[in-house]
């Protein structure tokens, strides 16, 4: 997992208090580090981490009421919402779903750039990038269509991993990502011609109609709620019979759910809908496994779709 955020109150020994609380919590001693976080706010009333720290002592303690309290005020206290305290708040019943915040996002993904890929590759057997190219390469020999694109645009790009799987397919590759952290790992692949620090629809709507044969997107989609803009988007930047090719993570039930691990999951009924929705043609829809989580195979899709 990434390394945790942590943001100076400016106040030492605030900072110090709160120090003290994570090494009690990292051992179990859930109240006696709450007790010491009420301190360290106490001396620092707008600690963002304190407030998001104690946050989820209280939800772990089964103390619902506390800890909604104490995600409000780290929320409060920083608006654009690096901790992602929001995401808590829904999870808790207290929000309504919503998209995440960009700079929880960026701040994830910053932090984890260094060691994405080998976490990704080594410890939880991630293969998003295999399975869309396998989903790919066979829509493309079922439709007696060549599985070569000259340009491809690669949301979410990470660390390039998906350009790595399609590196022998693609001519010119355009990588978008919202983190500086993973754009600076991406550069040093050289897979990319171009490389974009932005959101997904961003990045997109900054693109020319009819400019890429192919949009790939591994794994990076469970960031998204509504998969709507994301596809209309991709539908308008693909020539006639370009490909969206993506993983998901999916649930049993209907619509959309924010899942324990903080990413979105999306039912097949909805991804049917909204690529219907979206005027593209489904050509692939599959369960399929994109990594290990917890050592236990995380439920996903894979699919893909062409403009008609």
């Amino acid at each position: 997992m990434p390394l945790r955020l942590f943001q100076s109150s400016g106040d030492l020994m605030a900072d110090r208090r709160f120090e003290f609380a994570r090494d009690l919590q990292l051992k179990g001693d859930l109240p006696a580090a709450a007790d010491l976080i009420e301190q360290a706010i106490e001396l620092a009333p707008d600690f963002t981490s304190a407030w998001f720290t104690l946050g989820e002592i209280r939800q772990r303690l089964g103390e619902r009421d506390k800890a909604i309290a104490a995600f409000r005020e780290a929320r409060r206290s920083d608006p654009d919402d690096h901790h992602g305290a929001g995401l808590h708040l829904m999870r808790l019943g207290d929000a309504q779903m919503a998209e995440m915040p960009k700079a929880y996002v960026q701040a994830l993904f910053d932090q984890y750039a260094p060691r994405f890929e080998h976490t990704l590759v080594n410890d939880l057997d991630y293969r998003a990038p295999a399975l869309i190219f396998k989903a790919v390469v066979a829509a493309r020999v079922d439709a007696k269509k060549p599985a070569f694109f000259k340009r491809t645009i690669d949301l979410g790009c990470g660390t390039g991993l998906a350009a790595a799987a399609f590196s022998k397919q693609v001519d010119h590759f355009i990588g978008i990502d919202l983190s500086p952290g993973m754009i600076k790992e991406a550069r040093a692949t050289n897979f990319y011609a171009e490389l974009e620090v932005a959101d997904m629809i961003e990045g997109l709507r900054s693109k020319g109609d009819g400019c890429a044969n192919l949009v790939v997107a591994a794994d990076a989609f469970v960031y998204l709620s509504d998969l709507a803009p994301v596809f209309n988007e991709a539908r308008r930047v693909l020539v006639s019979g370009g490909v969206l090719a993506f993983t998901l993570e999916t649930h049993d039930g209907s619509g959309i759910v924010l899942g324990e691990g903080l990413r979105y999951a999306h039912s097949a009924e909805y991804v049917r809908g909204a690529i219907a929705k979206a005027g593209l043609k489904l050509l692939t829809l599959e369960p399929a496994s994109p990594r290990i989580e917890n050592n236990e195979p995380v439920r996903g899709l894979v699919v893909v779709a062409e403009k008609t």
